[in-house]
């Protein structure tokens, strides 16, 4: 089985900030659903993870691409819940100081390689080993290819699915995952779940 685990406990679903995995493998489909605006969903690389710490200040600009101003864009930046002032305004051609919505973790990331719109489903189901709740997302044909090489050069390393400036989940590689299938396993109720989905998804 190939597998993302997650290397902090507190980035893996953004919405709950539990523990779990993905998986190349298919499941029996459960609740199902359609990517609707795959322009808001950006895969980004991490390049750095901040500690949560309180806003020093107001953030500028969060897409530079010099180390100090980096630093201190993180530094500045609040995140709190709610909608992220950038709102998926963010270029995705440059870096972004972002972090997700339920920890606080701030993350410096790397430019997107994929998009919603290189995705086909998000859907919910169980587990067939845990018995708990899982997400699925399946690629498209040219977004399984670009997420299977990317995936086999990036081992040991986290990638970030942003939705609207602000991390959703940022798990680490652990080996390349090929067949246009991922699973996102984690200990999470089955409406967290949903809700993860829903986002991915843009439902």
């Amino acid at each position: 089985m190939r597998n993302i685990l997650v290397a902090v406990a507190l980035v893996l679903l953004g919405v709950t900030g539990c523990q779990g995995g993905v998986s190349g493998q298919a499941e029996p489909e459960g609740d199902s659903f359609a990517i609707k605006d795959g322009s808001r969903l950006r895969f980004r690389p991490v390049l750095t993870e901040f500690p949560p710490g309180p806003a020093t200040g107001a953030a500028t600009n969060r897409q530079s691409t010099d180390p100090a101003g980096q630093q201190a864009a993180a530094a500045a930046l609040d995140c709190s819940e709610g909608p992220d002032p950038l709102d998926g305004r963010d270029d995705p051609a440059l870096p972004l100081i972002s972090c997700d919505r339920v920890q606080g973790t701030k993350y410096l990331l790397g430019p997107a390689f994929l998009t919603g719109a290189d995705l086909s489903r998000a859907n919910v189901r169980l587990d067939s080993q845990s018995g708990g709740p899982l997400v699925g997302l399946s690629f498209t044909d040219a977004g399984g290819r670009t997420w299977a090489d990317w995936t086999a050069a990036n081992v040991g390393k986290q990638v970030a699915m942003v939705l609207k400036s602000r991390v959703l989940t940022a798990p680490m590689i652990q080996s390349a995952i090929t067949g246009g299938e991922t699973q996102i396993t984690g200990k999470f109720t089955m409406s967290d779940a949903r809700q993860l989905a829903r986002d991915i998804a843009g439902a």
